[in-house]
This record gives C-alpha cells, sequence and structure tokens, in this order.
C-alpha cells in the first residue's frame, strides 16, 4: 500500500504506464524509496576491575644496605635511613593489605600499603604532565580501601608486589605500571 501510494505521487507515474514494468521494477523502486537505511554501531568497553580487600599483614622494608624507612611526620615524608643503637624503635612498620583481582597473575600480588598504628598510606599519583611520584597520604575512612574499583582516583594506593629470588621484591605502581618501588 505504502509502495502503491508513493507511486501515485511520484516521478513513477512513467513507470505505472510503461507495458515492461516487473516485479524487480518494483523491489528497486521500494529499496530506494522506501526502506531506509540505518547504521548502528555497536559500543562497548570492558567493566571496570574491582580489587576486593582480603588480609592484612605487618611487614618492614629494608634495602640490601640495610637502611629502612623512618616517618619524618613534619613533611609527611618516609627517608630510608640507617638505624643504629637504640633508634630501632624509630623504623616504619608496614601493614600490607592484600586484594583479589578478577584475573589474578601468578606473578604479582595486588595489595596497599599502610603504615602500621596510623591511617597513612602509601600512594602513586602525578600532577598535569610531571612524572608520577610517591606520596604518603592519609585516609580518614578506611572503608574506601575495602573495595576499589579500576575506574576510581582510590586505585593510586595499589601496588604490584612481585617477589624474585628469596628476599627480592618490586612494588608497581597500579596506575603507572612503568614506576615502582624495590627493595
Amino acid at each position: 500500500i505504502i509502495a502503491m501510494e508513493r507511486l501515485k505521487g511520484s516521478r513513477s507515474e512513467v513507470l505505472l504506464s510503461a507495458s515492461e514494468f516487473r516485479d524487480e521494477n518494483l523491489l528497486s523502486f521500494v529499496l530506494e524509496n522506501i526502506v531506509e537505511e540505518k547504521i548502528v554501531f555497536e559500543c562497548a568497553s570492558a567493566a571496570p576491575v574491582q580489587y576486593t580487600k582480603t588480609e592484612d599483614y605487618q611487614c618492614s622494608v629494608t634495602d640490601s644496605e640495610k637502611r629502612s624507612l623512618v616517618l619524618v611526620r613534619n613533611s609527611m615524608e618516609l627517608h630510608a635511613v640507617m638505624l643504629q643503637g637504640g633508634a630501632e624503635n624509630r623504623k616504619v612498620h608496614l601493614n600490607m593489605a592484600t586484594y583479589v583481582h578478577p584475573a589474578p597473575s601468578a606473578e604479582a600480588q595486588t595489595v596497599a600499603l599502610g603504615i602500621k598504628g596510623t591511617n597513612f598510606y602509601l600512594s602513586c599519583h602525578k600532577d598535569g604532565d610531571n612524572k608520577p611520584t610517591l606520596h604518603l597520604e592519609t585516609v580518614e575512612h578506611l572503608g574506601t580501601l575495602a573495595s576499589i574499583s579500576s575506574d576510581s582516583d582510590m586505585v593510586r594506593f595499589l601496588f604490584y608486589k612481585q617477589d624474585t629470588g628469596l628476599n627480592l621484591s618490586t612494588l608497581v605502581s597500579v596506575p603507572y605500571n612503568d614506576w615502582f618501588i624495590s627493595t
């Protein structure tokens, strides 16, 4: 019906009067004038990865020269220094929280590092076009670290811990995989 109505009022008056008007002509006319082509692009993005906290372990960091981390509270910085004599109590002990990754890797464990007895956590982030840098940040609500989405800004607190040898560990920033801490 639609084709016939359109045929009546268009340039196809010539087609209607022609004696050789066949089914192919009608089909061509219908496809050209009635059927509308729509191109649909399917856009899909992968769902953000969810890191879920599982356990906490206590640890400390010492490098090959026996330097330990100490907290300088005034500047909110960690310094690597060689402790002597009775200064062992200044050594920073870390709470290493492990996280489950939906696609676990045998090579690395996802972790967050906090200073024992405080709400200070190590983070890696960059400002503008600068290089990523290591920071010590206060986390007001520790519940925000219980589950971290890969598309949130909280991912700055996560590191991939890779162990090689007996006592060598490397901590690679999750958002900046070319930035790492090594002991």
